[in-house]
């Protein structure tokens, strides 16, 4: 094998780091992840959609997991609803002007969210206060919860009613994790609603 230069070591390390994130998660969160399968499943067939918000990075997840729900994932099938919160600039700078940067998702969730819904959020830190308070509006409304984060899951963990936690602190990593879970979350999804149909 040839000598690898340093910016080289530097590639290989970072898709190591990956891996072994993917590997921890193989071995920490199947039945999280099959459960929250399970809760998107639960809110199609009563007729509800899935929320998702995020910030920065996360942002462009829930926006990337709206479309491959709304559009496919592999399948052809009927059109499945769901909402990024984090696409209508207009919402979003009213609302932080207006009530400030915590509650932009929060008075969303008010606005859209019902029983047969479930509203995800995206941390990777698990401490962002417009993803808590949108859980806890999502909650008071009704609807079912999951937390996407990394580390120790944070407060979002304690206050989701499914909490989806990628074993590292670092952020690119758990980026990369929440992508994954979305992507195996959507093809399971998809596959059993386009074979009922």
């Amino acid at each position: 094998m040839n000598k690898m230069n340093s910016r080289q070591q530097e590639i290989a390390t970072r898709l190591e780091e990956n891996i072994q994130v993917q590997q921890d998660l193989t071995r920490s969160t199947l039945g999280k992840i099959e459960a929250m399968v399970d809760l998107i499943l639960a809110a199609y067939r009563s007729g509800g959609k899935v929320i998702f918000c995020g910030n920065g990075g996360s942002a462009a997840d829930a926006q990337h997991l709206a479309a491959e729900l709304v559009g496919r994932f592999k399948l052809e099938r009927r059109a499945l609803p769901a909402i990024a919160l984090n696409t209508n600039t207009s919402i979003l700078t009213a609302l932080g002007n207006d009530y400030g940067y915590e509650t932009v998702f929060s008075r969303q969730v008010e606005a859209l969210a019902n029983k047969n819904d479930i509203v995800i959020g995206l941390s990777t830190s698990g401490n962002s206060p417009n993803i808590i308070k949108a859980i806890e509006a999502a909650k008071s409304r009704g609807a079912k919860t999951i937390g996407l984060s990394g580390g120790n899951g944070g407060k979002l963990a304690k206050v989701a009613d499914l909490a989806v936690v990628v074993p590292s602190d670092n952020t690119p990593r758990i980026q990369e994790a929440h992508i994954t879970i979305g992507h195996i979350v959507c093809e399971l999804v998809e596959r059993e609603l386009a074979g009922a149909e």
